[in-house]
């Protein structure tokens, strides 16, 4: 019989929104049968599932059977739900360090972060990155990263990200296309365990430009980039339509969508599987989900999140982790 693999890291994210309730409720529903570990302050769980602190990983899988696993970090200060505390925000970003080593040195199998208020950690302690990702490729020594939304229903990534529409097409390089469609291609192989990805590729117009007529940068920047990568051996379908290529029959014919921009690949996914869906980082040399949602300040305290899409996250860093 294999050895069971590895606990799965959660950082604690912003203490003031959903994380820690989010924490709770995920044990509750996977207990031992998926071991992971709250890093962050004990103190800021709610207290509706017992909690048992451990001082190593190798702890965890046995603790997880009577609680949920905590590697206590110290952040000061209480939790007050809707509120974010500046003196906090040293202690959120240790937490996601912690959870980037104890992955990199073994003791943990992949990382799940729970969601940060970027604007909570620049005031409270200058944090110089936009948000999680670029954090943690700096923290894993990469230059590029990626952005998958992922479910069991499509998995999805966009070219561009956080610009305005009107930014794209000056965004939207060959250069940049490609090294987005060999990143995903990369870990489809290399994490998800697909042996020969079909990518399916969306042009950035109306009906992919429709030969022209309604814009060139699908036959004169989007097509050369696919004609290069298919006489190198991938499995390329574009540019397409985005319109028609979501619907269920066309979604069996591709492993992954690749979108132009943010819209057109999130809009799909969040309208298909919108508690589900999971962001994955590609380009990493480790694993790191994360739920497809933010800090909800406005139901903090509540009770009343919901856990579906944390519990997917945590789930998909275990399989990927095998992969």
């Amino acid at each position: 019989m294999s050895p069971r693999p590895a606990p799965v890291a959660m950082s604690c994210g912003e203490p003031s929104g959903i994380g820690p309730e989010l924490a709770e409720a995920a044990w509750k529903a996977l207990g031992a049968a998926l071991p992971f570990v709250y890093l962050g302050a004990p103190e800021h769980l709610p207290g509706t599932v017992p909690h048992v602190v451990v001082e190593r990983a190798e702890e965890v899988v046995q603790a997880a059977k009577d609680g949920l696993p905590v590697l206590a970090l110290d952040i000061p200060g209480p939790r007050v739900p809707g509120t974010p505390q500046p003196t906090q925000a040293t202690g959120v970003i240790a937490s996601i360090a912690r959870g980037v080593g104890l992955v990199q040195e073994g003791a943990c199998s992949a990382l799940c972060t729970l969601p940060i208020s970027k604007q909570a950690l620049a005031e409270g302690a200058g944090f110089a990155y936009p948000g999680h990702t670029e954090y943690l490729a700096a923290l894993g020594g990469v230059d590029e990263v990626v952005m998958m939304l992922a479910s069991d229903r499509l998995r999805v990534v966009p070219v561009t990200i956080h610009i305005a529409l009107a930014d794209v097409p000056a965004a939207l390089t060959p250069e940049l296309l490609e090294r987005r469609i060999r990143i995903t291609h990369d870990a489809l192989v290399r994490q998800f365990g697909v042996d020969q990805p079909v990518l399916a590729v969306a042009g950035l117009n109306p009906h992919a430009g429709e030969g022209g007529r309604m814009g060139r940068e699908d036959m004169e920047l989007i097509a050369p980039v696919l004609a290069k990568l298919r006489a190198e051996g991938m499995l390329l379908n574009g540019p397409l339509p985005a319109d028609t290529m979501f619907h269920a029959r066309a979604r069996e014919d591709y492993d992954a969508a690749i979108c132009m921009y943010h819209d057109q690949a999130l809009i799909p996914i969040k309208t298909l599987d919108f508690d589900e869906g999971v962001n994955v980082t590609l380009g990493l040399p480790f694993v790191r989900t994360s739920p497809d949602h933010g800090t909800a300040f406005d139901i903090a305290g509540t009770g009343i999140a919901n856990p579906t899409s944390t519990i997917a996250a945590l789930r998909m860093a275990s399989r990927l982790a095998r992969g």
